[in-house]
This record gives C-alpha cells, structure tokens and sequence, in this order.
C-alpha cells in the first residue's frame, strides 16, 4: 500500500526581542502576519530565560533585535533566542539586527585591541543564525565577518524621500561631517537633485572615546541650506560641531540625518540646542520626541518587512535599493 505523505508548506515565524517591542509589532503588521508569543524572563542573577509559545519546527524564523541600551544584554537575548530555535529544529534562522552592535570596532587601531564586531558575527553563527540582515553598516566590511549571506540594507532612500518632499532642493548642499564618508554623500548628492557637496575636516583622539575635533568646511556652503549626513550618532559632540561650523561658514540652514540614532548622553541637550533646524532618523533604535521638538523620527519597518519577504519568497533584496548600493 503506497505511503501518504503529508504535503509541506513553508512557514514565515517572527519573533521580537525585548528590546524593541513596537519595532517588532510594525514589521509584524506590514508583513500581515503574528509575532510569535514568547515568554522572556531575567533571573535574579541576570540570566536570561526564553520559551517560544508554539512549534517552530520546520519554520523558516526571522529573529529581530534592536540593540540599544543595556545593548549587552540585548545581545545575549538575541543569541539565546536563536539558540531556542536552533534547538527547537526551525528550518532557517535569519537574525534580524537593523542597529549591528559594536559596529564601529570592526578593525585593529592599534595593537592588543579586538575586532569586536568580527566577535559578534562569530557569535551569531555559533548560536544559530544562517542568515543576517543589518541596515546601515558603519563599514562594509562587517558583511565579510560573518559565515552566510548578510543582507547590508540602506535608509538612504527613506530619509532623502521624506527631505525631497519638506525641503526645497534648489540651494541644497550634502554635507558628510568627515572624509571617510564622501562617497555615501555623493549617493546622497545624486538622488537629491545632484546637488553639490562639502566635509567638514575633524581629527579623532585614539585616547579618548567619541572625542572628536571639527576643524574647517570643505567646499562652498554659503547661502545653502545643509543636509549633514551619518549612518549614526551617539553623543552627539561630533555633529552638533558641525553644525556650528557649518554656520560660521555661512550655511542658511542645516538639517542632520542619520539612520542610527544612539543618542547618548547628552546627544538630546547638543542636538536639541546646536541650531539645526530639524534632527531626522529613522527607528533601527527606540525614539521618544518627548522634549525634542526639532527631532523627527521615520520607520524602518516597511523596508525590514520588504526584506524579509523576499528572503522568504526567494526573492531578489538588492531591487530594493537598486542604484543606491
């Protein structure tokens, strides 16, 4: 007698970290599907227990995580979920990390330092995960550090869409607040009109963290209204010199832009106070324009929701930023 067997479908699973609920609920939304109900618990101690509420057997599951503070912990989290569902016999894991976590230690400045962002890849992969998708790398780079496909997606397009339709782009100059990120703002330059475009020099100190020197603008601003560009800010310091700097070089206007908020203390005080006229980012990390009148906050959501279709379809995710890679 000929066996029967049960014909299979694949399965799309999402699952939220703590650390970012509504992220994960709008995904979720604009996918039209559930986030699968997880139970998340801290220990006395600080371990970190997690239980999936339904079988992921089978299922093709997508873990996302937004890293900010405590971010080691949310690290941690990220992993012990998709150590769950490794165990758990899901078909794929893609691990889902719009804010990629120590990003900004991807390579050796000088001896006996570690390459951090290499040590969160090998991590992900020892846990579980096949697949990474991350927006906005700090450098390209980081695509290479881990064993599998790494989706490198851009915020490009929602941020110069939303300038496009506020902002007249007749005197608009693109400003990259240092040398080393020239090339994504002529990317900016050529989807804004082809507007022209100006660095500010600056020089970092190896001794101290996030200390950075803004000296002088390169190129003519006078009379613009500036759109100053980075894939993410922290404390602000940086930026918010920028900004001055920018003025003092005869700048109209200056608008800053980035994907990754951080926002460190006290990034709120600098960028609220350094005469922006407006700080635009997008949510990879949790907002609140709670007494920050000039900050506006886009989502990521839509473009993680797109993505992660097309994995799951097969589909092709370099048409999602075809031109802007």
């Amino acid at each position: 007698m000929a066996a029967h067997w049960k014909q299979t479908h694949k399965n799309m699973m999402l699952f939220s970290g703590r650390a970012h609920p509504e992220l994960g609920e709008e995904v979720a939304k604009a996918l039209g599907i559930e986030l699968t109900p997880t139970t998340a618990r801290d220990f006395a101690n600080g371990e970190i227990f997690v239980r999936f509420e339904e079988s992921v057997r089978g299922s093709d599951c997508y873990v996302l995580q937004s890293h900010t503070q405590p971010l080691n912990k949310w690290l941690m989290e990220q992993l012990i979920m998709i150590d769950a569902l490794k165990r758990g016999s899901a078909r794929t894991i893609t691990a889902i990390l719009p804010f990629y976590p120590y990003a900004r230690q991807d390579k050796k400045h000088r001896g006996r330092e570690p390459i951090s962002a290499r040590l969160v890849a090998d991590l992900l992969r020892t846990a579980g995960a096949d697949r990474i998708v991350s927006v906005d790398l700090h450098t390209d780079q980081i695509q290479g550090f881990f064993d599998g496909p790494v989706d490198h997606m851009h915020a490009m397009p929602i941020l110069t869409d939303y300038i496009s339709s506020k902002y007249s782009l007749d005197d608009l100059c693109v400003v990259s607040p240092d040398a080393g990120r020239v090339k994504t703002a002529e990317k900016w330059a050529n989807t804004l009109g082809d507007a022209p475009m100006a660095f500010v020099h600056k020089t970092r100190s190896l001794d101290v963290a996030n200390q950075v020197v803004a000296n002088r603008v390169v190129g003519d601003v006078e009379g613009k209204d500036c759109i100053l560009i980075d894939d993410m800010i922290d404390t602000g310091g940086t930026i918010s010199g920028a900004v001055g700097i920018l003025k003092e070089a005869g700048a109209r206007s200056v608008v800053i832009a980035c994907t990754h908020g951080v926002f460190s203390d006290p990034a709120r005080e600098r960028l609220s106070q350094c005469g922006a006229e407006e700080v635009i980012t997008t949510d990879t990390l949790p907002q609140s324009t709670e007494a920050w009148s000039n900050l506006t906050v886009l989502s990521i959501a839509p473009l993680l929701a797109q993505t992660i279709n097309e994995i799951f379809e097969n589909g092709s995710v370099t048409h999602l930023f075809e031109g802007q890679a």
